[in-house]
């Protein structure tokens, strides 16, 4: 009786394991799927984005053909980089999101990276630079958040990314003119290098 009672125990436990393992497949599958979807999907728009006025056949802007290779293209590119730019959470299939990230571009970047070129622009005629290397803390938690600044800082003239830490998400920067009375202990407020850069990064990845 108590042979038949463990073993009973024992088919059901591993019953139970193999529902809790079937459930997570099916979740991971569910997760693989939505990712691919949402890598596609915005891999075609960037495609229809840099191919605009391609063809006059759609919309008086694109051709069936180009329509056509996008769709395979972003196929692929969703296929291959579905478990790389989507992981985890789902945040940026949040539209609330994209809008700041274009409001982002439009806006405070653009404007602090076309107020950087005057400035780079004023150093190369007048040869007033400090170059060196300073360490800032945006405290961004995300991957997506730390590339966003990284590359933001990086395209802005007179700015660029060289370093991570990996621990601390603190972020290495050369800066063509190092002002000494921001810098303590080699860190410098975030605001001396990317602006807001990082409080609008923040709301929109993290």
């Amino acid at each position: 009786m108590n042979i038949c009672f463990l073993s009973f125990l024992r088919n059901r436990n591993f019953l139970k394991s193999s529902r809790i393992t079937l459930d997570s497949v099916k979740k991971h599958r569910e997760d693989t799927m939505l990712a691919f979807i949402i890598t596609t999907i915005i891999s075609f728009l960037l495609y229809l984005l840099f191919t605009t006025g391609s063809g006059t056949e759609v919309l008086g802007l694109w051709s069936y053909y180009e329509l056509l290779i996008g769709l395979i293209l972003s196929l692929c590119v969703g296929f291959v980089s579905r478990t790389l730019l989507v992981k985890k959470n789902f945040r940026m299939a949040n539209p609330v999101r994209w809008i700041f990230f274009i409001v982002y571009l439009i806006g405070p970047f653009f404007y602090q990276m076309a107020k950087a070129n005057i400035d780079v622009a004023y150093r190369v005629i007048t040869g007033k630079i400090n170059p060196g290397i300073v360490k800032i803390t945006p405290k961004l938690t995300t991957d997506l958040g730390i590339t966003l600044l990284a590359n933001s800082i990086t395209l802005t003239p007179g700015t660029l990314t060289v370093d991570i830490d990996e621990n601390s998400n603190d972020l290495y920067i050369h800066w063509i003119n190092v002002k000494e009375n921001t810098v303590k202990n080699g860190v410098v407020d975030c605001k001396h290098i990317c602006a807001e850069f990082h409080d609008w990064i923040r709301r929109i990845a993290e």
